[in-house]
């Protein structure tokens, strides 16, 4: 049998983010999520300069998808989205000492979770075939019948209904 070799213990051991850039599909995903780390970043000390570090945490920052200038701010109060239009201009300039190039910025609520959820029927009567007719219907159905011609289609489409059996 051929086994491949082992490799040698001289190679030193590859920093895992390497292996990341180097990947073609990967790579993409690293230098994003890099990209948005450093934009919190720089947004959560821009926030600190303005005295409003403790929003920080309630903002989730991205750019547009057309282009790297304009930012968006979800945010999940309209408290919290009014307080940052009030700072918006002294926001983009605190950026900007910050090195990130940013010339408009959106505040939009993100929203609300629903309150109520869908939950299934906790019955027993789900598998069970329905009975038939109850007592109004079936004086109905039996109404029709009697008005109809007897060697017509229907009549006996309306026999086989108040019989309960299929067609």
């Amino acid at each position: 049998m051929n086994f491949s070799p082992k490799p040698s213990r001289k190679q030193a051991a590859h920093e895992w983010r390497d292996y990341l850039r180097e990947s073609n599909g990967l790579g993409g995903i690293l230098a994003r999520t890099e990209d948005h780390a450093k934009l919190k970043s720089a947004l959560g000390r821009a926030l600190e300069k303005l005295g409003l570090e403790q929003l920080n945490s309630k903002i989730e920052a991205g750019w547009r998808s057309g282009g790297q200038d304009e930012l968006f701010l979800l945010v999940s109060s309209a408290s919290i989205a009014s307080r940052l239009q009030q700072t918006l201009p002294s926001l983009i300039n605190e950026l900007s000492k910050l090195g990130l190039k940013c010339s408009a910025i959106k505040v939009k609520m993100k929203p609300a979770p629903a309150a109520w959820e869908v939950k299934p029927r906790v019955s027993s009567n789900l598998s069970e075939k329905p009975q038939g007719f109850n007592a109004i219907a079936k004086k109905s159905w039996e109404d029709l019948l009697g008005k109809l011609a007897p060697d017509s289609e229907l009549r006996k489409t309306v026999e086989r209904l108040l019989q309960g059996k299929p067609k």
